[in-house]
C-alpha cells in the first residue's frame, strides 16, 4: 500500500465515522479556548472543563485575568496539574495580550508562541480550531497513532511529524485530522494495550500487522 493510499483510507474512514470531530474542551471564543488549552497540558480535558466555569466567571477576558492576583487564580486552578506554573503563565499571557495585542488573541502561530505558556502545539490548536487554518498540533497521541499507522516515517520530533503530516494531508482536512488522530489515540490506539480488534484502521496499520494477532 502506498502512502497516498494509506492517507486516503484514513480520510475516508474518519469522514464516514467521525465527520464532526472537534475538541472536547468547552469554550466560548478564542480567549477561553486559549486558557483551556494552556490548562490542558498534561491534564485531562474533563478536569479542565470542571475547572473553567468558575475561572471564566471571575476572569471573563484578558483584562480581568491580567489583573488577577496569583493567590486568587491559583485557588481556582489548584486541582489542575502544575498549578503554580500555569497560574504564572495565565497571568503573563493575559498581560501580554493587553500590552501587545489590544486584549485580543492573535491568529498566527508566530504571534501566539510569544505568549507565556504557549508553545507551537498550543498555537496550532488555537489557529486550527478557531480559524480552521491548516495547522497540525502534534501531541503524544497524534505522534503515536501516526507512527503506528505509517503516516509518518523516521520522525524524531513533533515538529518533524507535523511537517510530514501537513505535507501529505489534503489542506482542507488538516484542521480536522488533529482531532481524528488524538481521539483515536485516546480511546482506541492507546499507548498500552491498544484495542486493535475494535480498530477500523487495521487494514492500513503497520503496528497491528507486525505485532498483534487480530481476532477475525
Amino acid at each position: 500500500m502506498t502512502k497516498k493510499e494509506r492517507y486516503r483510507f484514513l480520510i475516508d474512514y474518519f469522514l464516514q465515522h467521525s465527520p464532526d470531530a472537534e475538541t472536547a474542551l468547552l469554550y466560548d471564543g478564542p480567549f477561553q479556548l486559549l486558557v483551556s488549552v494552556i490548562l490542558s497540558a498534561q491534564c485531562t480535558d474533563k478536569r479542565v472543563n470542571l475547572t473553567t466555569p468558575a475561572l471564566f466567571k471571575k476572569y471573563p477576558d484578558a483584562l480581568s485575568l491580567s489583573n488577577a492576583s496569583f493567590d486568587d487564580l491559583f485557588a481556582l486552578i489548584k486541582s489542575i496539574s502544575y498549578p503554580n506554573n500555569k497560574t504564572k503563565h495565565l497571568i503573563g499571557m493575559a498581560t501580554m495580550l493587553m500590552e501587545s495585542f489590544d486584549g485580543k488573541v492573535p491568529m498566527t502561530v508566530d504571534e501566539l508562541v510569544q505568549l507565556p505558556g504557549v508553545g507551537r502545539k498550543t498555537a496550532n490548536v488555537i489557529t486550527s480550531v478557531i480559524d480552521e487554518q491548516p495547522n497540525m498540533a502534534v501531541d503524544t497521541h497524534v505522534f503515536r497513532v501516526s507512527t503506528r499507522i505509517g503516516l509518518i516515517t523516521n520522525a524524531k520530533t513533533p515538529l518533524a511529524a507535523e511537517k510530514q503530516l501537513i505535507r501529505e494531508l489534503p489542506e482542507q482536512y488538516i484542521h480536522k485530522a488533529h482531532h481524528w488522530l488524538i481521539l483515536h489515540g485516546r480511546y482506541v490506539c492507546t499507548a498500552r494495550n491498544p484495542h486493535c480488534n475494535e480498530c477500523g484502521l487495521r487494514a492500513i496499520c503497520k503496528f497491528v500487522n507486525k505485532n498483534v494477532k487480530v481476532e477475525i
